[in-house]
């Protein structure tokens, strides 16, 4: 259409008049692409840059963001472990936790969207337990040897656990609710947290409870057993595993394996044993 407009605009001009025929053509052809450039920088300018914290908003909000920044904290809390060279007080559980608490409290973002990250890791965590009968089946023997002393400090540990909890409530006043929360935190989060609702108590207090129990534990496990002048590892890797449940399992795996099997089997029957005897104290 608009090549017949032009077509017509020139006819009826005679050839060889040595009048000008303007470039109407030309002169339309660059008015639309003047036109287009500059309805094009116009769409340009209306878009907003991307900011920092746009981005931030976008990527919190991204499940996939959280279980990298999970794995990544973790990769570079065991680096820092090595290099230590396994020190107790450098613990890569402490470091990890100290770093995502960190992160999430200083973006603002709430535990359900890092949850939405990391519950693939916490999904691992039941075959992780699974896997633990694979050292107990290469080392049965040594186990159903100690099965004795095993029975002995799995009652006394137990009942410690939970007695020490009552102890102090009753020493500084502490609330009902507060004891009840307390008081299974040896045991692993799943089955402390479960005796806690059941109980009265608060399950998000419990896992507080538990996880610094388990930590506590796993810095002072080494050189508390060095002190004593506890040499079998055997005993060292059951009393990790009966007071501080799988935060010291991993503790005790990274000093020996024999150690980490024995702690594995504490930390599988005091959670049981918990669940009984703690609602007959309370």
């Amino acid at each position: 259409m608009e090549a017949q407009t032009m077509t017509g605009l020139t006819e009826g001009v005679p050839t060889g008049t040595g009048l000008a025929v303007p470039d109407i053509t030309g002169q339309v052809l660059a008015g639309q692409v003047l036109g287009g450039q500059a309805a094009a920088g116009g769409v340009m300018a209306q878009q907003a840059p991307v900011l920092p914290s746009s981005l931030w908003v976008y990527l919190s909000a991204t499940p996939l963001f959280w279980l990298t920044a999970t794995l990544v904290v973790w990769l570079l809390a065991s680096a820092v472990a090595r290099r230590a060279k396994g020190h107790p007080m450098v613990n890569p559980v402490l470091i990890s936790v100290i770093v995502i608490g960190l992160g999430l409290t200083l973006g603002g973002v709430a535990y359900p969207a890092y949850f939405e990250g990391a519950q693939f890791i916490h999904f691992l965590l039941g075959p992780a337990t699974v896997a633990l009968a694979v050292p107990l089946v290469r080392q049965i023997r040594l186990v159903i040897a100690n099965l004795l002393p095993m029975l002995v400090a799995l009652a006394a540990g137990s009942i410690t656990a939970v007695l020490s909890v009552l102890a102090l409530g009753r020493l500084f006043d502490f609330p009902d609710a507060l004891t009840v929360s307390m008081a299974p935190k040896s045991s692993t989060a799943g089955v402390a947290m479960a005796i806690s609702k059941g109980l009265g108590g608060d399950p998000g207090l419990t896992a507080v409870f538990v996880i610094l129990t388990g930590i506590t534990g796993a810095v002072v496990v080494t050189g508390l057993m060095n002190r004593m002048r506890i040499t079998d590892y055997a005993a060292r890797g059951f009393a990790a595993g009966l007071a501080s449940h799988g935060i010291g399992t991993a503790r005790a795996f990274q000093v020996d394996p024999v150690a980490g099997l024995f702690a594995g089997i504490a930390m599988a029957l005091n959670a049981l044993v918990t669940a009984l005897i703690v609602p007959l104290f309370l």
